[in-house]
């Protein structure tokens, strides 16, 4: 994560905006969840926001539609080529959890499309898992774009307000370190303290050498 961070804090705004995108857009359209940081890309843009380095609400708007866009994509791609996409190699290593997905989006549907942007795992395979169980897509894109709204305004947000707590925390980092280690001395001292009262108060072991 923190190649990631150094790598996008050198780069100029708009190609910020470029790799946020593309990673967000890469991490749903492809199925590449698993490998392609795209939630951690959000957190570092909304932080990035807030140094300045790029508009918090270009920011956002970035997110979303790289979001929706994303996903549509991975609805299209198993819509048409789903069950062989499934049963390529690097799939079968998740049966367990792609049958646990197909069963919630038996279940609950358009529901599950937008719960599952919350979940790594389901972020990557619930599109194109819509798209082969052939649900509509008029509403598949209503529920997809709710999550991706609120998933992209959310998580973009979230690395905005880290960045002003981590700019106050910042400055009072020294001070804290410095109460922190004064605790840690006194405590120590007062651990000595009791330990060597209680050697001396504890009376002398018996010889065991009793002449009366």
């Amino acid at each position: 994560m923190h190649a990631i961070t150094d790598w996008l804090s050198g780069l100029s705004g708009p190609v910020v905006y470029a790799v946020v995108a593309a990673l967000v857009f890469v991490e749903d359209a492809l199925f590449l969840g698993f490998v392609v940081p795209g939630e951690t890309a959000v957190v570092l843009g909304g932080f990035l926001a807030h140094q300045g380095r790029v508009s918090l609400g270009l920011m956002l708007l970035v997110v979303v539609l790289a979001a929706v866009l994303g996903d549509s994509v991975g609805y299209e791609v198993g819509h048409r080529a789903g069950p062989a996409i499934l049963d390529s190699r690097p799939m079968r290593r998740h049966r367990e959890r792609i049958a646990g997905a197909q069963d919630l989006i038996r279940r609950r549907g358009p529901a599950a499309v937008f719960f599952g942007r919350f979940v790594a795992f389901f972020r990557a395979m619930m599109p194109a898992l819509a798209g082969m169980s052939h649900m509509p897509y008029r509403r598949f894109l209503l529920f997809n774009a709710l999550g991706g709204l609120v998933w992209g305004v959310g998580f973009t947000l979230l690395g905005y307000f880290a960045g002003a707590a981590y700019s106050r925390v910042e400055g009072l980092v020294g001070r804290a370190l410095a109460i922190a280690l004064a605790v840690l001395v006194v405590a120590a001292l007062v651990v000595w303290h009791l330990r060597r009262r209680r050697s001396e108060s504890d009376p002398p072991p018996d010889s065991g050498d009793d002449r009366s």
